[in-house]
């Protein structure tokens, strides 16, 4: 089938492999603009980019979707089909409606739920206990289109948004393949949404970061593990920001913001119970063991964090 792919990040990426393996024509990709990263704010090509190049397509980076030029382009292009995974642009009614078989859309949710631009994240930091992946076809909402094809994953307790990240992007990649392959053979039955059902996952902002040891340990247990790798969640240690990753329930008790115990690294939470943290990054240094910060920088057990 002669696609154009419309994807971004390293989520998408797998679904791009996969359209090209499967022998389908992929006859162009857009993509977001290159971004500057790191602290000498490189120019940096998305994920999704990198690959296109590394297989000689075509690459368009329009800014905007609703100026003629992205329209333009795809007249040229004459897909059969478009394919959008994580590509972070509403795509307008001219460019949905363009190519003769529509536009399939890989979604990193059970939909209805979690519609919006953060599914995964959210998923873990409402402490769900499955997520999964749903093919659609799009339609001028916000992820309201019909359903093709969904698979659910169960998301394990510690395992970061990150982790599950990685674990769903390879299955999209499958589930996509098996979308085109029963649209071709009209095998596939598209459902629709109960919109009673829907949540939306907001993007993510560093607003969200700080830690409110008020609420249960589960709560901030699954804050930390919702928010890594980015923005990442923090907590206050002596007026500087204290990063935090790879967090569990612990057995063991403590008040709300209270320092139990330093290796392991313990901190109560407002239901009594404390969480464990496995390493942590205070402001202007690395990454490092929990253990091993506290003990170059040891600070007295029953220490308010904020």
């Amino acid at each position: 089938m002669r696609i154009v792919f419309m994807g971004t990040p390293d989520f998408a990426v797998p679904c791009l492999a996969g359209l090209l393996e499967a022998g389908h024509q992929v006859c162009g990709v857009f993509t977001q603009p290159d971004k500057p990263k790191g602290r000498k704010m490189v120019l940096t090509p998305p994920p999704a980019k990198e690959l296109a190049l590394e297989k000689g397509l075509p690459v368009y980076q329009p800014a905007k979707m609703r100026d003629g030029e992205a329209l333009g382009i795809l007249q040229e292009l004459r897909p059969e089909l478009i394919v959008v995974v994580a590509y972070g642009k509403i795509l307008p009614k001219e460019i949905l409606t363009l190519p003769p078989k529509g536009c399939v859309n890989v979604h990193g949710s059970l939909l209805p739920k979690y519609r919006g631009a953060a599914p995964i994240q959210w998923s873990v930091i409402n402490g769900e206990k499955e997520t999964g992946v749903t093919t659609m076809l799009m339609d001028e909402g916000l992820d309201t289109g019909d359903m093709l094809l969904r698979e659910t994953v169960k998301i394990g307790e510690n395992e970061t948004a990150g982790e599950l990240f990685d674990r769903l992007a390879p299955i999209g990649a499958q589930l996509l393949l098996k979308t085109l392959e029963g649209l071709e053979q009209g095998s596939i039955a598209p459902q629709k949404q109960n919109d009673q059902e829907s949540t939306y996952a907001s993007m993510l902002d560093k607003n969200l970061s700080a830690v409110n040891w008020n609420k249960s340990s589960r709560e901030v247990h699954n804050l930390i593990r919702g928010l890594t790798p980015w923005p990442t969640a923090y907590t206050v240690l002596e007026g500087k920001k204290l990063k935090l990753f790879g967090s569990s329930v612990s057995a063991a008790k403590g008040g709300a913001g209270e320092i139990v115990s330093l290796n392991p690294f313990l901190v109560g939470c407002g239901d009594g119970v404390c969480v464990r943290i496995d390493q942590v990054q205070l402001e202007g240094k690395k990454r490092m063991g929990a253990a091993d910060f506290f003990r170059g920088h040891p600070v007295p057990l029953k220490t308010s964090l904020n």
